[in-house]
Parts: C-alpha cells; structure tokens; sequence
C-alpha cells in the first residue's frame, strides 16, 4: 500500500517541478508573480531564465530517477532537492513576498518534498 502513495507523490512532485521550470522559460513574467517575487519589467531575463532551467533540470532528474533508479535513490534525491523550496521560501520573505505564499506555496512544498523522501526511504 506504502509503495503507490511513495511513487504517486513522487510523480506529482517531479511533474510540478517540470511545469514550472517550462512556465519560468515561457512566461517568465507571470512565473515570477506566481513565485512571490514579481519581475522587474525592465529587469534582467537571464535570471528568470535561470530559475526556469533549475526547475526544468530538477524535474527531468527526479524523471529519470523515478524510471531507472531505485526508491533509496529517489529518497536521496527528494532530501537534496527539497533545499530549493526552503531557499525560495527565504528568498520570497527577503524580498517583501507575501508570508502566505512563502509559507503556503514553497515551505509547503518542502514539506511535501520531504515527505516523500520519507516515503521513498519506507518502501
């Protein structure tokens, strides 16, 4: 019963991930927005691109992770990565964010993240 919940959340965490890298290199402004930091109009890009190549890269290891590896690699890959939405949720509060989408999106998602890492050590 434990292992379709571990590789479900698995799943969806990896895919978020992939989305919002894409999101970031496609619509960038409206990525940042949703991130809790809106871009500067005339800001630089590079950055925004930046974070959407990170994502996108997170996304397609954690894939292949989940196709050709096992639930210990997994686990150890969702330990890692959950230091990015830790950090974003940081970044969001320096940068005058909004607490609630610190707290409710990127440390909900580091919770999330090591949740499954949990999950993937159990099975």
């Amino acid at each position: 019963m434990l292992t379709p919940i571990a590789y479900g959340l698995a799943i969806v965490l990896v895919a978020l991930v992939t989305f919002i890298g894409l999101r970031f290199l496609v619509v960038p402004q409206a990525a940042a927005a949703g991130y809790g930091v809106a871009a500067k109009e005339d800001g630089d890009p590079a950055y925004l691109t930046i974070k959407g190549v990170r994502d996108f890269t997170f996304g397609v290891v954690g894939a292949a992770l989940l196709a050709f590896s096992n639930a210990h690699a997994v686990g150890w890959y969702m330990l890692a990565v959950a230091i990015a939405p830790l950090g974003d949720t940081l970044i969001v509060l320096r940068h005058g964010g909004a607490k609630a989408v610190a707290f409710g999106i990127h440390f909900a998602t580091a919770v999330a993240v090591l949740i499954s890492a949990a999950l993937m050590f159990a099975i």
